[in-house]
């Protein structure tokens, strides 16, 4: 389930959000550094990166365009390989909007949380928030619709998410809440897709 053996032409066709994702942060990461740098507080700031804890308050628009801006080229490579390798079966299960709204409204969600929680001045970007909602969308399939995983992908999902949880306390400069917001709504959004498609079914039987 998780093993990508597409070519890269393949890979776009098959999932069409996810290539277009990873391009945007891919351009946006190379304008960073040619305006500052994708390290500089001020650079991160003026092209739309969420921040807390000062006296006036983001904007909604931050809320979204922080998610496709990174923080340093390791940044950038972790989330591009979570985004090519683990969120494709979930593209594929869902489709390209399911997946969308998906993806931005768990980001939106953990930026919620890192902007509620924070109790420090901060600065935040990065995908982690789209990323922790596509781990929370698969562990309440693998939880709660085994009809839909097989054993090995509920076990990979598991591991997945202990090294997720792990990362997100050790590694200095990680946004937790921002995970955990993240997690969250993909989780809740999971179990509400799930709940809308069993009502159509028994709808369908009668």
């Amino acid at each position: 389930m998780f093993l990508r053996r597409e070519s890269l032409k393949e890979y776009m066709r098959l999932y069409p959000v996810i290539s277009i994702i990873i391009a945007i942060n891919i351009v946006m990461f190379g304008i960073l550094e040619l305006s500052g740098g994708s390290t500089d507080t001020r650079t991160l700031y003026r092209f739309g990166a969420m921040f807390g804890g000062w006296a006036m308050e983001p904007e909604l628009w931050r809320y979204v365009s922080s998610m496709f801006l990174h923080i340093g080229f390791m940044h950038l490579l972790m989330n591009s390989f979570s985004l090519y390798v683990f969120a494709a079966p979930m593209e594929r299960m869902l489709g390209a909007w399911k997946f969308a709204v998906l993806y931005l409204g768990s980001g939106i969600a953990g930026n919620i949380f890192s902007y509620q929680l924070q109790q420090d001045l901060y600065i935040g970007a990065g995908a982690s928030g789209g990323i922790y909602g596509i781990y929370g969308a698969f562990l309440f399939l693998s939880l709660f619709r085994k009809d839909v995983l097989d054993a090995d992908s509920s076990k990979t999902i598991s591991i997945i998410l202990i090294i997720g949880i792990v990362y997100s306390f050790i590694v200095p400069n990680v946004d937790l809440y921002a995970h955990m917001g993240g997690f969250l709504g993909g989780f809740l959004f999971m179990a509400i897709l799930s709940t809308i498609i069993k009502r159509r079914a028994m709808r369908r039987g009668l």
